[in-house]
């Protein structure tokens, strides 16, 4: 029976769209089992935006991303050792002062900016792979260079180096060494994970 944390993890992927924050979260939460800890995932919520995505998106169907994520993180935080969320607060940030051109239209940033500060770890993929075609989210090319052009903006004023995890999309292989991303994690709050046990 692994020795009780002394609080609830969480951890964000975050960058653009068509990086592997999907595949690269799924490994982690595999990880994270491995080591005998409970892991809940957050889901993407973009993709159930009732006010349009994309290019297209407004500042009302990105406010509406902004709060759904907080909204989500609020209830699945306290369900397992370790909440990993698909995007987080930050990343969904940039896609909003996009579609605002650049303004905050509707002064969240306050609330950005504290909320950020309740992920101990954030990891972000970095764009070096090519947009796959999935029926749902943009190919363009231009559209993902804004939000990440917005995202190195504002990713330092929100994330301290500490607690921020910087890996190329490409990185994201059945190779990549998981484990030490979730020690950072254990660390952050004072805990620690044993090695992985292979025969297990």
């Amino acid at each position: 029976m692994p020795v009780a944390w002394p609080r609830h993890a969480k951890i964000a992927f975050i960058g653009s769209h068509g990086i592997r924050k999907t595949t690269a979260l799924l490994a982690f939460a595999a990880e994270v089992q491995r080591a005998g800890r409970s892991v809940e995932l957050g889901r993407e919520v973009v993709r159930d935006n009732p006010l349009g995505i994309n290019e297209g998106a407004t500042g009302e169907a990105q406010l509406w991303v902004l709060v759904s994520q907080v909204r989500q993180e609020l209830e699945l935080a306290r369900k397992a050792d370790v909440l990993a969320t698909d995007r987080g607060v930050m990343d969904n940030y940039a896609y909003y002062l996009r579609a605002c051109g650049g303004t905050d239209e509707f002064l969240v940033e306050p609330l950005v900016r504290r909320w950020s500060q309740t992920y101990d770890l954030v990891v972000r993929l970095l764009p070096d792979v090519a947009l796959q075609a999935d029926g749902v989210r943009s190919t363009n090319d231009a559209f993902r260079d804004e939000v990440e052009a917005i995202l190195d903006r504002v990713l330092p004023e929100l994330v301290p180096t500490e607690r921020l995890v910087t890996l190329r999309a490409s990185d994201v292989t059945s190779r990549f060494d998981w484990f030490a991303v979730l020690q950072r994690l254990a660390a952050a709050i004072g805990a620690t994970v044993p090695p992985p046990d292979l025969w297990r």
